[in-house]
């Protein structure tokens, strides 16, 4: 069963177990993924730095890349509740990352 398509709609910060941060672009179920990768000990911290930012080609463009590349995971499955994943997204240079840099940019991030 394919997953269903997820829109990007904020910026958050992750601190890795290293202490050693970055950005993603994200949407409310990841971050609740997120949060609870913190919770279990996968990442450090994680907190939204900004909120439903714009649809722009950059973010459309980033997404796509996401969905197609990621399976994106949920918190309906009672699985994911007890052992949640935490996989950091890569950013391939080009295409991709010139988006990644143009939707931190555009929301004064980074």
């Amino acid at each position: 069963m394919k997953q269903q398509y997820e829109e990007l709609d904020l910026i958050e910060e992750i601190t890795r177990l290293d202490g050693s941060k970055y950005f993603e672009i994200a949407n409310i179920d990841q971050n609740g993924i997120a949060e609870l990768a913190v919770d279990r000990g996968k990442i450090k911290n994680v907190r939204i730095l900004q909120l439903n930012i714009p649809r722009t080609t950059a973010l459309i463009t980033y997404e796509k890349y996401i969905n197609d590349n990621y399976q994106l995971e949920t918190l309906t499955n009672e699985n994911d509740w007890k052992n949640p994943q935490w996989v950091e997204w890569d950013k391939p240079k080009g295409k991709v990352m010139d988006a990644y840099e143009t939707i931190l940019k555009s929301n004064q991030i980074g």
